[in-house]
């Protein structure tokens, strides 16, 4: 779990191959068993179950805790609760990833004020199972997102027909979706496994290079050739799976020539 890592512009950021499934606004947030002052007090914000996690984005912005993030590798004694007076509740621990901003165990409450807390639990169960299947049963060190991050494309936050696997998450139980201008993704991949197969596992992307870095001279190169160069020093893996990589996609097209260049041609 990493705290403080989802959320960017108001709206929540999500890995490249994630997709939401399942949104609700208006839940409460309640953490014990942690000194660290950013779990204190009740927290309200929306709330997201995706294929490879839960998310919890904070509606007060001057709060220590933004966005918590909630792997299913990372749970254990996940229940709901059904008291005779008060609203149902889903309840558990969650425990921190290396480099995830905090250390140690937690335990969470989540409140839902508007219902469909069973329905949540019964998918992020779910989901857990089919995720568990994927990778490993250890948090793996955590890298967060870098950017560039832009608005997600509508597949990464609309329900599917078909479902997954067989399985179709409860939508009907959570028609809404997340405002269109709220959803984000960034060009990584999740670090750890989801409902998807196909999990790969990375370490931490390399740090930003200087123009002129040794391996790259964008001085003596075409600008195909510096495109390519960038994207292979923006290439990461991990140590551990070295026969697996992640090297983003070179670039298939030029920028458009800027006016002067455009007025120069027709002269």
């Amino acid at each position: 779990m990493s705290l403080n890592t989802a959320h960017v512009n108001g709206g929540v950021l999500i890995h490249a191959g994630e997709c939401i499934l399942l949104f609700s606004e208006d839940v409460s947030m309640d953490f014990s068993g942690q000194d660290n002052p950013a779990f204190k007090g009740t927290k309200v914000g929306r709330i997201y179950l995706t294929t490879h996690r839960m998310i919890f984005n904070n509606n007060k912005q001057n709060d220590p805790l933004l966005s918590f993030s909630f792997p299913f590798v990372t749970l254990s004694d996940v229940e709901l609760e059904q008291p005779v007076f008060g609203a149902n509740y889903i309840k558990g621990k969650v425990r921190a990833q290396p480099n995830g901003n905090w250390v140690g165990e937690a335990k969470f409450k989540v409140l839902f004020k508007k219902g469909g807390a069973i329905d949540f639990a019964q998918a992020m169960i779910k989901a857990a199972d089919m995720a568990s299947r994927n990778g490993p049963n250890s948090p793996p060190p955590y890298s967060p997102p870098a950017g560039p991050w832009y608005q997600a494309p509508p597949p990464a936050y609309t329900a599917t027909p078909t479902g997954y696997y067989g399985w179709v998450p409860p939508v009907h139980a959570f028609p809404a979706a997340p405002p269109v201008n709220s959803v984000y993704m960034t060009d990584m991949p999740p670090p750890y496994p989801g409902i998807n197969a196909g999990y790969a596992g990375y370490a931490s992307a390399p740090p930003n290079q200087q123009a002129g870095a040794v391996g790259f001279n964008p001085n003596l190169m075409a600008p195909s050739e510096g495109k390519a160069a960038e994207a292979a020093q923006s290439a990461y893996y991990d140590p551990n799976r070295p026969q697996c990589a992640y090297v983003p996609p070179p670039a298939y097209y030029e920028p458009p020539p800027t006016y002067q260049e455009a007025n120069k041609k027709n002269q």
